[in-house]
């Protein structure tokens, strides 16, 4: 950063800074302008030149997980195995030895693949845990390609989901669309995925 000082008269003549306000000259005070040019040079560049981004420091994944004691952790609740959502479908406290920490073994289930994982915690470390959403909406169609168009609360349609891989959801869903049926299905997501995960509702068209 340097400073580049220019003094001016009105006349646009280039003088040094006199040592009172006024600068005379020929009897008659003209006053002096002193203009400041801030510059800054940093690769070459001047601040003019230079184009900012601000970008958010926050790390986008930061908010899909959260930290618990892995000792209060129960079952039926959620937990981040090997980088997956998982619904806890069994825990178990152990402890090893008499000066051994007590340790939480955790089977899961990943809530978009059902495959089955497990994890061994000390009960005082801290687990991440997902967060889990659930939203409705209203079907409105069925593509050929398995992509669904849902009806959002705004208006809006949302067409980025795929039917469900599970065999019954997904029939059950077939069956209500073609038989004219109206049906709300409600998506979970979690960790930056979604998924349709029941069928809300059934009702005539």
């Amino acid at each position: 950063m340097y400073y580049e000082k220019k003094t001016r008269t009105l006349a646009n003549t280039i003088c040094a800074p006199p040592p009172s306000p006024f600068f005379f000259e020929s009897n008659a005070i003209v006053p002096q302008i002193t203009v400041v040019v801030v510059s800054s040079i940093a690769n070459g560049q001047t601040m003019s030149d230079e184009e900012h981004h601000f970008e958010s420091k926050a790390d986008a994944g930061a908010s899909k997980t959260y930290p618990q004691q892995a000792g209060t952790i129960r079952k039926n609740g959620y937990i981040v195995i090997k980088g997956r959502p998982c619904k806890v479908v069994e825990v178990s406290t152990s402890k090893t030895g008499k000066h051994g920490h007590a340790k939480c073994h955790f089977v899961g289930i990943d809530i978009f693949t059902a495959k089955k994982l497990e994890d061994i915690v000390p009960s005082s470390h801290n687990c991440d845990v997902p967060h889990v959403n659930r939203t409705d909406y209203q079907l409105i169609d069925i593509s050929e390609d398995g992509f669904v168009s849902l009806l959002t609360d705004n208006g809006n349609t949302k067409d980025d989901l795929r039917l469900p891989t599970d065999e019954a959801l997904l029939t059950q869903i077939k069956d209500g669309f073609a038989d004219g049926k109206d049906l709300v299905v409600s998506v979970m997501s979690a960790m930056g995925e979604e998924q349709i995960s029941a069928l809300k509702d059934i009702g005539p068209k």
